[in-house]
């Protein structure tokens, strides 16, 4: 059965969900990136949207505006979360946000975050932007144009969004840094053989 979060979302929604779990996200979704976490977290200005229970997207999206002027999605790609590694924790406690979405894992800084929170990490699958801007149903608003589009906060409704596939559980649990472990425990009897036919590879 497909496994759908819908905002506001509630910390029994995600309790049951475990690394490497597959969910989508119905309601609203937030593109939040770099300098929006740094406004909170460094300069201390309140957020111009509320996230408590919400969820938010590393993201650049690229933005229509319309005639009518109404703004239409083109494309919405995940962009790099752990470069908000260092802020994540601290914008998980401040926003009461639930659910962070992006592209490739987040650090411990995040686990902790999620695990004190009740919130998650979930990675949407690179290449595949244009296909997410077409599970945005409406932007709904933009907030901090100031900081142009791809920084700016867009204010997504969805429908089932996806797939995200979770990275971080509410137990804390990271799904790249448990495989990066098992990858290099494999990785190193095959290196030894390498290394014993090619002596100059180190």
């Amino acid at each position: 059965m497909k496994k759908i979060l819908t905002t506001p979302i509630k910390d029994e929604d995600l309790e049951s969900l475990n690394i490497g779990d597959v969910v989508y996200l119905t309601g609203t979704l937030v593109t939040c990136r770099d300098v929006a976490h740094r406004r909170l977290i460094e300069l201390g200005r309140e957020l111009p949207v509320n996230l408590e229970g919400g969820a938010i997207f590393h993201a650049g999206p690229i933005v229509r505006q319309k005639e009518n002027g109404e703004y239409e999605m083109v494309s919405i790609g995940p962009t790099t979360s752990m470069r908000m590694e260092k802020f994540e924790k601290e914008f998980i406690q401040r926003t009461g946000v639930k659910l962070i979405v992006g592209k490739g894992g987040m650090g411990p800084e995040t686990q902790e975050g999620c695990k004190e929170n009740k919130a998650v990490h979930a990675i949407f699958p690179g290449g595949c932007a244009v296909l997410a801007a077409t599970q945005v149903e409406k932007i709904e608003a933009a907030e901090w144009t100031d900081l142009g589009m791809p920084e700016t906060l867009w204010v997504n409704r969805v429908k089932e969004f996806g797939p995200l596939i979770i990275s971080i559980d509410t137990k804390g649990k990271n799904l790249i840094e448990e495989n990066k472990a098992v990858f290099n425990e494999k990785k190193k009897p095959i290196l030894e053989r390498i290394n014993a036919q090619v002596r100059f590879i180190k």
